[in-house]
């Protein structure tokens, strides 16, 4: 994971957690790995990431079980909810994009019809 100095580092880790459950890297009713895991896997402090699981414990995405560890909800509605969130998010963020090059909306639909098929998503986030 690439941390930026932007943002808060908790914050690009809720984000990141986040992308792991919608995108089934973290499948529901799945037990996430430990604080101390991810700490090392993040390069950042365990207190950061247990801030980040709150977050993610807070908003309905993770379960805690007091003698198993944390896991993965397995509400399909709040699974579907933070999908549609993220996916507002990066509309938001392509038509702000469109539409400072000039792009009206039939135009910028014209584009996503074409490439829809053609480029799937990469693990890394990148198109192909």
């Amino acid at each position: 994971m690439d941390l930026d100095d932007s943002r808060p580092i908790w914050i690009q880790l809720v984000d990141d957690f986040r992308m792991r459950i919608v995108t089934g890297i973290w499948p529901a009713g799945t037990r996430i790995p430990s604080v101390r895991d991810l700490a090392t896997q993040a390069g950042v402090n365990p207190n950061t990431v247990q801030r980040a699981l709150a977050e993610l414990d807070r908003s309905g995405l993770t379960v805690t079980e007091r003698t198993a560890g944390r896991f993965v909800t397995a509400d399909a509605a709040v699974l579907d909810a933070v999908r549609r969130e993220l996916a507002v998010g990066a509309t938001d963020t392509f038509i702000a994009a469109v539409t400072a090059i000039g792009m009206d909306l039939a135009q910028a639909g014209e584009v996503l019809t074409e490439r829809w098929p053609d480029h799937p998503i990469q693990e890394s986030g990148e198109t192909s």
